[in-house]
């Protein structure tokens, strides 16, 4: 039996997480394989709670706040859902993790790294992704999607200016830099099944290993 692995995808808006975290959980379940396909914030009823308070355009949490709160929701997702799926050998594939709030609150506002990962050691036990795939995509391309996807409907993180999510791409790449062994970096251009065949390349490695 294959035993369990831990698969994010990350990026800034609009780059097709969602849909690949989606493409890629089919994919694995047609491998025979169990698969927890979840997204952050969010994953189980608490942490979904929390979700709704940090996407609400009438609270103006600051990204100290952004920070607590999105450690908080993770906590509980990493508890009830994750780790619960890994135990029982189940691959987990998810939209978000540890490394959007490096980007966000981190890249994006005024918290520091350290601070982002001290918080996730004390909620989460520190756990780490085995590969994440960051999707990444030229602007006037992610500014169509978005347009097509949102209108005038943005989220509270969404709707920040256009230098804070230029930060946290910056930051996204930074990270990706910085530990060259777990990101894997995918050209999010073109369509989904163009960009899911390249994730599904770069997931032969993993799949190869066996359990």
């Amino acid at each position: 039996m294959t035993s369990g692995r831990f698969i994010t995808l990350e990026g800034g808006e609009g780059v097709g997480k969602s849909t690949q975290a989606r493409m890629l959980s089919e994919a694995l379940i047609t491998r025979g394989l169990g698969v927890l396909l979840t997204r952050e914030p969010g994953g189980t009823p608490g942490a979904e709670a929390i979700r709704k308070l940090l996407l609400d355009t009438q609270f103006n949490w600051d990204a100290r706040a952004e920070a607590l709160l999105f450690a908080a929701a993770r906590s509980d997702h990493v508890d009830h859902a994750i780790r619960p799926a890994l135990d029982r050998g189940e691959w987990v594939v998810c939209d978000r993790f540890i490394d959007s709030s490096r980007a966000y609150q981190a890249g994006g506002g005024n918290s520091s790294d350290d601070a982002i990962l001290a918080m996730h050691t004390i909620g989460s036990h520190g756990l780490m992704p085995d590969v994440t795939f960051l999707l990444v995509a030229e602007t006037p391309e992610i500014s169509a999607r978005l347009a097509a996807r949102d209108g005038d409907n943005q989220d509270r993180i969404g709707g920040k200016p256009e230098a804070y999510h230029g930060r946290v791409e910056t930051r996204f790449r930074d990270l990706a830099a910085m530990d060259a062994k777990r990101f894997v970096l995918i050209d999010a251009s073109g369509s989904p099944a163009e960009v899911h065949g390249r994730i599904m390349e770069a997931m032969e490695p993993l799949l190869g290993e066996g359990g």
